[in-house]
Formats: C-alpha cells, sequence, structure tokens
C-alpha cells in the first residue's frame, strides 16, 4: 500500500477548489434596454412578480453587501448577502455570495442587457460557480428560476 504525500493531498485539493460550474439562461425582450432596466432594477417589486429572486434589499452600488433571498422552482429557499461587483447603468450587474466563506462555494451572478440596436434587448442571467463544494451542486433547479424569472422579466417590460 503506498503512503499518500503530502503533495498528493495538496493535488486532490486544488482540483475540488478549481472545480466550477456555469448556468446562462437568455432571453430577447421587445423592449429596449432603459425600460428593461426599469423594470429589473425596481427592487422593491420583485416580491410582487418575481418568482426567483423573491427579496432584493439594500443598495445596489458597486462594494455594498446587499440581502438576496431566493426560491428556485422546486427547490429550497436560501437567503444570503453577496457583494456587488459591478452596476453598468442599462446594461449590468454583478454580486459575488459565498457559502460560511469565500472558496467554500461562491456564486458570481450577473445581469445583462445587451441593445440589439432595434429597439430590442437580449437579456443574459448567469451565473458562476466555484470552490470546494461546487461538485455536490445541481444547477437543474436555479437554471429553471432563471428561466421563469426571465419571462416575467420578459412579460413586464413589453407591457411597460
Amino acid at each position: 500500500m503506498k503512503k499518500i504525500s503530502a503533495l498528493s493531498l495538496f493535488i486532490v485539493f486544488i482540483n475540488f477548489t478549481a472545480m466550477a460550474k456555469e448556468i446562462k439562461s437568455e432571453i430577447v425582450i421587445n423592449a429596449p434596454p432603459e425600460k428593461v432596466w426599469a423594470v429589473l432594477t425596481d427592487f422593491g417589486k420583485y416580491p410582487e412578480w418575481n418568482p426567483f429572486i423573491t427579496s432584493l434589499k439594500g443598495e445596489v452600488e458597486v462594494g455594498n453587501k446587499i440581502e438576496i433571498r431566493i426560491e428556485p422552482p422546486e427547490g429550497t429557499g436560501m437567503a444570503f448577502k453577496p457583494k456587488v461587483l459591478e452596476k453598468t447603468e442599462n446594461k449590468k450587474i454583478r454580486w459575488l455570495g459565498s457559502l460560511l466563506f469565500k472558496g467554500l462555494f461562491d456564486g458570481e451572478h450577473c445581469f445583462e442587457l445587451i441593445d440589439n440596436g432595434d429597439g430590442r434587448t437580449t437579456f443574459v442571467q448567469s451565473e458562476k460557480f466555484r470552490g470546494i463544494l461546487v461538485w455536490a451542486f445541481g444547477t437543474k433547479k436555479t437554471k429553471n428560476g432563471f428561466e421563469a424569472m426571465n419571462l416575467k422579466l420578459k412579460e413586464l417590460a413589453e407591457s411597460a
């Protein structure tokens, strides 16, 4: 029987921490980015319409921590406090959240609005997951939540 060296354990640890998953959902909305942005950033109304992110509290500005509650379809809800990494009006919001501590299970969430130049907007919602526990995380329910939110955002922006 071979001895397990410290180097072997380190390599296994690096492989686990390098694990990553990404999910993405996009939809074309028949409205300009400014209309989509207005609906997307009216966070106080999320409990009324958003089937996935049911609550978003705090000032969404770079460097701030915000409070979010998600309710994935057929999944368990959870609350977390990510840090806002980027906010560009009518274009993008990005934040990073961690479970317990950075490196265990981190999620970098992004909303991106792409101006199609014809009065329509492509809305892209994505999340990159990294950390030791990523291997244990199934993405199907979260992706379903993205898609449900995207459809509702489209409906509201097109009727505004």
